[in-house]
């Protein structure tokens, strides 16, 4: 066969490499989404604990840690407390003015005592 009948050989397509960016950015997701899911998990948990050991405070520091954990890490986790503190004001005065900084970057709001 004549050289100027051969056709060339096809070059390699590679797909372009990922840049590391684009990884850590992905890691960095699944990690959150797991710190959320933690933070539920011990909001969740907290409850019967703190009801079994009444006299040990166990299960407040667990549902502070899992509030913390929860609010930080997940956008749905953030609207869900907001929720829950919006229909029940009584939630918003019982919690620290340092958590509420901690979690949702705001001071408590003032509520008007009903007379």
């Amino acid at each position: 066969m004549p050289d100027d009948l051969r056709q060339p050989p096809p070059e390699a397509s590679y797909a372009p490499p990922i840049p590391i960016r684009a990884l850590r950015q992905g890691v960095n997701v699944a990690v959150r989404q797991v710190l959320a899911v933690t933070g539920l998990g011990l909001v969740v948990l907290a409850i019967p604990i703190g009801i079994a050991t009444p006299f040990i405070p166990i299960g407040l520091p667990m549902a502070i840690v899992g509030a913390v954990l929860l609010g930080r890490n997940a956008v749905w986790g953030r609207r869900w407390m907001e929720s829950v503190m919006a229909r029940h004001p009584r939630v918003e005065k019982m919690a620290p003015n340092w958590l509420l900084k901690a979690v949702f970057g705001r001071e408590k709001r003032v509520f008007a005592d009903k007379p």
